[in-house]
């Protein structure tokens, strides 16, 4: 097994960032939603059968915890 002279937790890292803002925080977030969305839309348009399996399991379990 060989040995690197830099192997240890702080190796990986990258330097301290300045912390972002709200406002890059929320560009952030609402790319990966939007990205999120459009893998779902995907995954129902090729697995149509297993995504429409997944929706009746969710509707049951909403109609299950219904007050």
């Amino acid at each position: 097994m060989k040995s690197t002279p830099h192997s240890g937790p702080s190796s990986t890292e990258e330097p301290a960032a300045p912390p972002e803002t709200e406002a890059e925080r929320r560009r952030r977030r609402a790319r990966f939603l939007r990205e999120l969305a459009e893998a779902r839309e995907l995954r129902a348009r090729v697995q149509p059968r297993r995504t429409k399996e997944r929706r009746m399991r969710e509707a049951l379990r909403m109609r299950t915890f219904r007050i």
